[in-house]
């Protein structure tokens, strides 16, 4: 039995390797405009609105989100205040650096390790291990978020979420500059 998982488990893992390699990647979007500047986008307040998206599409969140964001030379910090529709309140503090080439690295209190992204044209793809507290239990996910700029003031992001490969839902983000 246990041969049989861990076959079944490196089956998965190869998929998920081969799936991940056939999508865009954010520099076919190096042409497009408005061109994203992380550091100047989020620099301000910055107001969004969303949901979460089972993997049936069923819509099992709504949420607001109020960013009170700075940067210090290469050094931002995006303070993110969340309200859901049952009443629940959340909150997470991202410090990011921006390095050459359009790159940034961040860290949060509940993101495991570093998340890595990439700005390229109007484009930013941002992956991350979220700690997810779930009917009192803790789950380790990974994100792949897209945003995409659309004019000065608005931003859209969709985020895919993922265990072991495997698509466990969709957020959607529409960011707007106050």
């Amino acid at each position: 039995m246990t041969l049989r998982r861990t076959c079944l488990l490196a089956a998965l893992a190869g998929t998920a390797a081969l799936v991940g390699c056939a999508g865009p990647q954010v520099t076919d979007y190096a042409k497009e405009k408005p061109v994203l500047e992380l550091d100047r986008y989020f620099n301000g307040r910055v107001m969004a609105h969303g949901i979460f998206q089972k993997r049936n599409g069923e819509v099992a969140r709504r949420f607001t989100v109020v960013m009170d964001c700075h940067w210090e030379g290469n050094q931002g910090v995006l303070d993110e205040h969340f309200s859901y529709a049952d009443g629940s309140k959340e909150r997470r503090v991202w410090r990011l650096t921006k390095h050459a080439d359009g790159r940034y690295t961040g860290r949060a209190d509940d993101v495991v390790g570093e998340a890595t992204g990439q700005t390229s044209g109007n484009a930013f793809r941002w992956n991350y291990t979220l700690r997810l507290p779930v009917d009192g239990s803790t789950y380790e996910v990974q994100f792949d978020d897209w945003m995409f700029l659309i004019d000065e003031q608005v931003l859209l992001n969709r985020a895919t979420m993922s265990k072991f490969g495997i698509r466990l839902g969709e957020v959607l983000l529409s960011f707007q500059k106050m």
